[in-house]
Protein backbone atom coordinates (compact mmCIF):
# COMPACT_ATOMS: atom_id res chain seq x y z
CA UNK A 1 0.00 0.00 0.00
CA UNK A 2 1.59 3.81 -0.72
CA UNK A 3 2.14 5.66 2.26
CA UNK A 4 0.47 8.38 2.95
CA UNK A 5 1.60 12.00 1.68
CA UNK A 6 0.50 13.77 4.80
CA UNK A 7 0.04 12.76 8.25
CA UNK A 8 -1.57 14.76 11.25
CA UNK A 9 0.59 14.26 15.06
CA UNK A 10 -1.84 14.55 17.63
CA UNK A 11 0.68 16.05 20.52
CA UNK A 12 -0.24 14.31 24.22
CA UNK A 13 2.32 15.13 25.99
CA UNK A 14 0.54 17.73 28.20
CA UNK A 15 -2.00 15.60 28.97
CA UNK A 16 -1.25 12.08 28.42
CA UNK A 17 1.98 12.45 29.75
CA UNK A 18 1.94 14.86 31.55
CA UNK A 19 -0.63 12.96 34.35
CA UNK A 20 2.10 10.11 34.40
CA UNK A 21 4.29 12.24 36.16
CA UNK A 22 4.86 12.44 39.37
CA UNK A 23 5.39 16.26 39.29
CA UNK A 24 2.56 18.67 39.72
CA UNK A 25 3.93 21.63 37.35
CA UNK A 26 2.39 25.10 37.76
CA UNK A 27 -0.87 25.94 35.44
CA UNK A 28 1.16 28.95 34.20
CA UNK A 29 4.40 26.67 33.12
CA UNK A 30 2.02 24.30 31.51
CA UNK A 31 0.24 26.75 29.64
CA UNK A 32 3.46 28.26 28.36
CA UNK A 33 4.24 24.24 27.18
CA UNK A 34 1.64 23.84 25.11
CA UNK A 35 2.25 27.23 23.54
CA UNK A 36 5.40 26.30 22.71
CA UNK A 37 4.21 22.91 21.52
CA UNK A 38 1.69 25.02 18.98
CA UNK A 39 4.52 27.08 17.78
CA UNK A 40 6.57 23.94 16.63
CA UNK A 41 3.77 23.72 13.88
CA UNK A 42 1.62 20.92 15.63
CA UNK A 43 -1.92 21.46 14.73
CA UNK A 44 -3.59 19.17 17.80
CA UNK A 45 -2.26 19.35 21.33
CA UNK A 46 -4.21 17.57 23.92
CA UNK A 47 -4.32 20.08 26.80
CA UNK A 48 -6.22 19.05 29.48
CA UNK A 49 -8.27 16.48 31.36
CA UNK A 50 -11.61 17.15 33.16
CA UNK A 51 -11.04 13.86 35.85
CA UNK A 52 -11.27 13.53 39.21
CA UNK A 53 -8.18 15.41 40.84
CA UNK A 54 -8.07 12.69 43.45
CA UNK A 55 -7.07 10.33 40.64
CA UNK A 56 -5.02 12.56 38.35
CA UNK A 57 -3.48 15.35 40.58
CA UNK A 58 -1.41 16.93 37.28
CA UNK A 59 -4.96 17.60 36.17
CA UNK A 60 -6.59 19.58 39.06
CA UNK A 61 -6.47 22.78 37.28
CA UNK A 62 -7.61 21.77 33.81
CA UNK A 63 -10.35 24.22 34.08
CA UNK A 64 -8.33 27.36 34.88
CA UNK A 65 -5.72 26.38 32.58
CA UNK A 66 -8.52 26.47 29.52
CA UNK A 67 -9.53 29.83 30.57
CA UNK A 68 -5.63 31.03 30.45
CA UNK A 69 -4.38 29.24 27.88
CA UNK A 70 -3.10 31.50 24.47
CA UNK A 71 -5.35 30.14 21.64
CA UNK A 72 -3.20 29.96 17.92
CA UNK A 73 -5.34 30.25 14.80
CA UNK A 74 -5.88 26.93 12.95
CA UNK A 75 -4.68 24.85 16.10
CA UNK A 76 -7.06 22.56 18.16
CA UNK A 77 -6.93 22.12 21.86
CA UNK A 78 -8.67 19.39 22.83
CA UNK A 79 -9.58 17.96 26.24
CA UNK A 80 -10.41 14.41 27.76
CA UNK A 81 -13.90 13.94 29.35
CA UNK A 82 -15.04 10.75 31.25
CA UNK A 83 -18.53 12.00 32.07
CA UNK A 84 -21.41 14.76 31.97
CA UNK A 85 -19.73 16.31 34.91
CA UNK A 86 -16.34 16.23 33.35
CA UNK A 87 -17.87 17.30 29.85
CA UNK A 88 -20.31 20.30 31.51
CA UNK A 89 -16.42 21.32 33.58
CA UNK A 90 -15.09 21.33 30.02
CA UNK A 91 -17.54 23.14 28.17
CA UNK A 92 -17.18 25.77 30.33
CA UNK A 93 -14.12 26.44 30.23
CA UNK A 94 -14.28 26.68 26.88
CA UNK A 95 -13.12 23.71 25.10
CA UNK A 96 -14.04 23.12 21.17
CA UNK A 97 -13.18 19.54 21.39
CA UNK A 98 -13.32 16.66 23.51
CA UNK A 99 -12.42 12.61 24.15
CA UNK A 100 -13.57 9.67 25.53
CA UNK A 101 -11.54 6.87 26.58
CA UNK A 102 -12.60 3.58 26.56
CA UNK A 103 -11.24 0.11 26.32
CA UNK A 104 -10.88 -3.39 24.39
CA UNK A 105 -10.15 -5.03 27.58
CA UNK A 106 -13.16 -5.66 30.30
CA UNK A 107 -11.14 -5.99 33.13
CA UNK A 108 -9.09 -3.03 32.29
CA UNK A 109 -12.37 -0.80 31.85
CA UNK A 110 -13.55 -1.78 35.36
CA UNK A 111 -10.12 -0.96 36.69
CA UNK A 112 -9.76 2.01 35.00
CA UNK A 113 -12.95 3.64 34.59
CA UNK A 114 -15.23 1.16 36.85
CA UNK A 115 -17.80 0.40 34.40
CA UNK A 116 -18.12 -2.13 32.02
CA UNK A 117 -17.35 -1.74 28.52
CA UNK A 118 -21.02 -2.00 27.80
CA UNK A 119 -21.45 1.17 30.81
CA UNK A 120 -18.80 3.29 29.37
CA UNK A 121 -19.94 3.37 25.85
CA UNK A 122 -23.88 3.97 27.59
CA UNK A 123 -22.17 6.91 29.58
CA UNK A 124 -20.22 8.22 26.41
CA UNK A 125 -23.46 8.14 24.36
CA UNK A 126 -24.74 11.04 26.78
CA UNK A 127 -20.98 13.02 26.29
CA UNK A 128 -21.24 12.20 22.77
CA UNK A 129 -24.51 13.59 22.09
CA UNK A 130 -24.39 16.80 24.48
CA UNK A 131 -20.82 18.04 22.73
CA UNK A 132 -21.95 17.65 19.45
CA UNK A 133 -25.36 19.48 20.06
CA UNK A 134 -22.78 22.37 21.66
CA UNK A 135 -21.17 22.47 18.39
CA UNK A 136 -18.06 20.48 20.31
CA UNK A 137 -16.09 17.51 17.93
CA UNK A 138 -15.78 14.49 20.07
CA UNK A 139 -12.71 11.70 19.59
CA UNK A 140 -13.00 8.50 20.86
CA UNK A 141 -9.67 6.33 22.60
CA UNK A 142 -9.65 2.87 22.66
CA UNK A 143 -7.33 1.07 25.28
CA UNK A 144 -5.17 -2.26 25.39
CA UNK A 145 -5.96 -3.01 21.30
CA UNK A 146 -3.10 -4.99 21.56
CA UNK A 147 -2.79 -6.50 24.70
CA UNK A 148 -4.01 -5.53 28.70
CA UNK A 149 -1.83 -6.22 31.88
CA UNK A 150 -4.59 -8.01 33.17
CA UNK A 151 -6.14 -9.92 30.50
CA UNK A 152 -3.24 -10.65 28.33
CA UNK A 153 -3.84 -10.60 24.54
CA UNK A 154 -7.11 -8.47 23.56
CA UNK A 155 -8.97 -9.62 19.89
CA UNK A 156 -8.82 -7.72 17.20
CA UNK A 157 -12.37 -8.27 17.23
CA UNK A 158 -13.21 -7.26 20.52
CA UNK A 159 -11.62 -4.05 19.48
CA UNK A 160 -13.49 -3.33 15.91
CA UNK A 161 -16.89 -3.70 18.46
CA UNK A 162 -15.92 -1.23 20.71
CA UNK A 163 -13.99 1.46 17.86
CA UNK A 164 -17.31 0.87 15.84
CA UNK A 165 -19.19 1.59 18.56
CA UNK A 166 -17.43 5.13 19.26
CA UNK A 167 -18.10 5.49 15.45
CA UNK A 168 -22.07 4.95 16.14
CA UNK A 169 -21.56 7.79 19.09
CA UNK A 170 -20.16 10.18 16.37
CA UNK A 171 -16.71 10.51 16.97
CA UNK A 172 -15.01 12.05 14.44
CA UNK A 173 -11.80 9.59 14.76
CA UNK A 174 -10.96 6.89 16.53
CA UNK A 175 -7.50 6.37 18.26
CA UNK A 176 -6.13 2.91 18.74
CA UNK A 177 -3.87 2.71 21.97
CA UNK A 178 -0.97 -0.20 22.47
CA UNK A 179 -1.48 0.90 26.18
CA UNK A 180 1.45 -1.06 27.72
CA UNK A 181 3.01 -1.43 24.46
CA UNK A 182 3.89 -4.81 23.72
CA UNK A 183 2.95 -4.80 20.00
CA UNK A 184 4.51 -6.09 17.05
CA UNK A 185 4.40 -4.88 13.60
CA UNK A 186 2.82 -7.94 12.23
CA UNK A 187 0.23 -7.74 14.90
CA UNK A 188 -0.68 -4.12 14.07
CA UNK A 189 -1.31 -4.69 11.08
CA UNK A 190 -3.43 -7.43 12.24
CA UNK A 191 -5.31 -5.63 13.86
CA UNK A 192 -5.78 -2.65 11.38
CA UNK A 193 -6.86 -5.16 8.89
CA UNK A 194 -9.57 -6.26 11.47
CA UNK A 195 -10.66 -2.50 12.80
CA UNK A 196 -11.11 -1.83 8.81
CA UNK A 197 -13.76 -4.67 7.94
CA UNK A 198 -16.11 -2.91 10.98
CA UNK A 199 -14.69 1.24 10.74
CA UNK A 200 -13.75 3.68 8.43
CA UNK A 201 -9.73 3.83 8.24
CA UNK A 202 -9.44 6.98 7.10
CA UNK A 203 -10.63 8.17 10.29
CA UNK A 204 -8.10 5.47 12.54
CA UNK A 205 -5.40 7.23 14.50
CA UNK A 206 -2.53 4.90 15.87
CA UNK A 207 -1.54 5.79 19.67
CA UNK A 208 2.09 3.66 20.57
CA UNK A 209 4.17 3.37 23.60
CA UNK A 210 7.32 2.48 23.48
CA UNK A 211 7.20 0.22 26.50
CA UNK A 212 9.78 -2.54 24.63
CA UNK A 213 11.55 -0.09 21.86
CA UNK A 214 8.70 -1.31 18.87
CA UNK A 215 6.75 2.14 18.87
CA UNK A 216 8.19 3.82 15.90
CA UNK A 217 8.17 -0.01 13.86
CA UNK A 218 4.42 -0.44 14.82
CA UNK A 219 3.78 3.38 13.78
CA UNK A 220 5.57 2.68 10.20
CA UNK A 221 3.34 -0.23 10.17
CA UNK A 222 0.14 1.75 10.38
CA UNK A 223 1.90 3.73 7.75
CA UNK A 224 1.93 0.97 5.41
CA UNK A 225 -1.80 0.13 6.02
CA UNK A 226 -2.92 3.65 5.43
CA UNK A 227 -3.16 4.94 8.25
CA UNK A 228 -2.42 8.88 8.44
CA UNK A 229 -2.89 9.97 12.25
CA UNK A 230 -0.61 9.42 14.90
CA UNK A 231 -0.63 10.15 18.95
CA UNK A 232 3.13 11.34 20.32
CA UNK A 233 4.27 12.58 23.11
CA UNK A 234 6.96 14.86 22.78
CA UNK A 235 10.12 14.09 24.69
CA UNK A 236 8.33 10.61 25.33
CA UNK A 237 6.55 12.17 27.89
CA UNK A 238 4.78 9.75 30.67
CA UNK A 239 5.99 6.42 32.19
CA UNK A 240 3.99 2.94 31.29
CA UNK A 241 1.90 2.60 34.97
CA UNK A 242 1.72 -0.95 34.10
CA UNK A 243 5.36 -1.49 33.54
CA UNK A 244 7.21 0.28 36.21
CA UNK A 245 10.51 1.87 35.17
CA UNK A 246 9.41 1.41 31.82
CA UNK A 247 9.53 3.82 28.70
CA UNK A 248 5.39 4.97 27.64
CA UNK A 249 4.05 7.01 25.07
CA UNK A 250 6.38 7.41 21.73
CA UNK A 251 8.42 10.05 21.58
CA UNK A 252 7.11 13.30 18.91
CA UNK A 253 10.90 13.79 18.00
CA UNK A 254 11.09 10.17 16.46
CA UNK A 255 7.93 9.78 15.03
CA UNK A 256 8.77 13.25 13.49
CA UNK A 257 12.09 12.30 12.32
CA UNK A 258 10.41 9.21 10.82
CA UNK A 259 7.86 10.64 8.77
CA UNK A 260 10.55 13.39 7.84
CA UNK A 261 13.40 10.49 6.27
CA UNK A 262 9.86 8.77 4.64
CA UNK A 263 9.15 12.22 2.79
CA UNK A 264 5.98 12.40 4.69
CA UNK A 265 4.63 16.06 5.31
CA UNK A 266 3.80 16.73 8.74
CA UNK A 267 3.90 20.35 9.27
CA UNK A 268 6.54 20.25 12.44
CA UNK A 269 9.99 22.10 12.98
CA UNK A 270 11.39 19.43 14.08
CA UNK A 271 14.54 21.71 16.17
CA UNK A 272 11.67 23.34 17.69
CA UNK A 273 10.54 20.23 18.75
CA UNK A 274 13.89 19.07 20.04
CA UNK A 275 14.48 22.34 21.67
CA UNK A 276 10.45 22.37 23.43
CA UNK A 277 11.64 18.26 24.37
CA UNK A 278 14.41 19.81 26.39
CA UNK A 279 13.03 22.32 28.25
CA UNK A 280 10.06 20.65 29.45
CA UNK A 281 12.49 17.84 30.66
CA UNK A 282 14.55 20.33 32.66
CA UNK A 283 11.46 21.32 34.39
CA UNK A 284 10.70 17.79 35.26
CA UNK A 285 14.22 17.31 36.58
CA UNK A 286 14.79 14.89 33.80
CA UNK A 287 16.42 13.89 30.67
CA UNK A 288 14.42 13.68 27.63
CA UNK A 289 12.91 9.97 26.59
CA UNK A 290 13.51 10.73 22.59
CA UNK A 291 16.25 8.98 21.35
CA UNK A 292 16.08 11.66 17.97
CA UNK A 293 16.86 14.42 20.80
CA UNK A 294 19.50 12.81 22.25
CA UNK A 295 20.93 11.90 18.71
CA UNK A 296 20.72 15.41 17.71
CA UNK A 297 21.97 17.18 21.19
CA UNK A 298 24.84 14.80 21.21
CA UNK A 299 26.19 15.18 17.72
CA UNK A 300 26.07 19.28 18.01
Amino acid sequence: MTLPRNVRINEVGARDGLQNETQVLPVALKAEFIDRLAGCGLKVVEAAAFVSPKWVPQMAESAELMRTLPRRAGVAYPVLVPNMRGLEAALAAGASEVAVFGAASETFSQRNINCSIAESLERFRDVATAAIDAGVKVRGYVSCVLGCPYEGEVTGMAVADVTRALFELGCYEVSLGDTIGVGTPGRVKTLIEAVARRAPLKKIAGHFHDTYGMAVANTYAALEMGVAAFDASVAGLGGCPYAPGAAGNVATEDVVWLLKGLGIETGVDLSCLVETGIWISQQLGRQTNSRVARALIAGK
